[in-house]
């Protein structure tokens, strides 16, 4: 079994407008800046401190820089992971999400539907993202077999994670909230993952708002 820690990365402008990020490699506001900052203090100072032993990112900046203060609190070194990027969201990235109907209606019907076969015109397929994110996962758990690691992602990743967890289909509803900065625990091992928390955000005094994962 391998613990996981993932973490979505800090508050960005785009989150703030909730736009559609996707691959766009959108800087952490200063908002984003502090939660790491917090966050850093709360894993890297706590009265009893859980050993990690690797420390990963997704390559977009939104994340790596969440993680590098991380990384300075734990004294490990920062390893990206381009396999945990956010969901390419094609000619829907960039849009604020009042205005995908009237901009992008067919990409963003493609969206909101959950199919996994749907295609989203310059992006991944549900089914695409999902088999990228869950097969990452795999991957770093199988290279960290009996250990704790601290994984910085995105909240699509979040959502997928989740549902893989809780045995909750893609077009299921979603219980849970994807924050900010949120530490989510998940143990990890074959055939089965099981969530050990979700949605710490204890760190931060006001936490960003959701996701906008349909």
């Amino acid at each position: 079994m391998t613990e996981i820690w993932f973490i979505r990365h800090g508050e960005t402008d785009w989150n703030h407008q909730r736009r559609l990020q996707g691959w766009q490699d959108i800087a952490l506001n200063a908002t984003g800046r502090a939660q790491a900052a917090r966050l850093a203090t709360r894993l890297g100072n706590p009265p009893a401190p859980p050993a990690f032993d690797a420390l990963y990112s997704s390559d977009l900046q939104r994340a790596q820089h969440t993680a590098e203060p991380l990384a300075q609190a734990l004294a490990l070194r920062l390893r990206t992971e381009p396999g945990m990027r956010e969901r390419a969201y094609g000619v829907l990235e960039g849009l604020a999400l009042d205005d995908i109907d009237r901009l992008a209606p067919e990409a963003a019907a493609a969206w909101k539907s959950r199919d996994p076969l749907r295609e989203l015109e310059g992006g991944e397929t549900l089914g695409q993202f999902q088999s990228r994110i869950l097969s990452t996962v795999e991957d770093l758990a199988a290279r960290h077999a009996g250990q704790r690691i601290v994984v910085v992602t995105h909240g699509g990743a979040l959502d997928i994670i989740w549902r893989r967890a809780s045995g909750v289909a893609l077009n299921g509803p979603r219980e849970v909230p994807l924050l900010n900065v949120s530490i989510n625990r998940v143990a990890v091992a074959r055939p089965d993952w099981r969530i050990l928390g979700w949605g710490d955000v204890a760190h931060v005094q006001q936490p960003a708002g959701d996701d906008v994962q349909p």
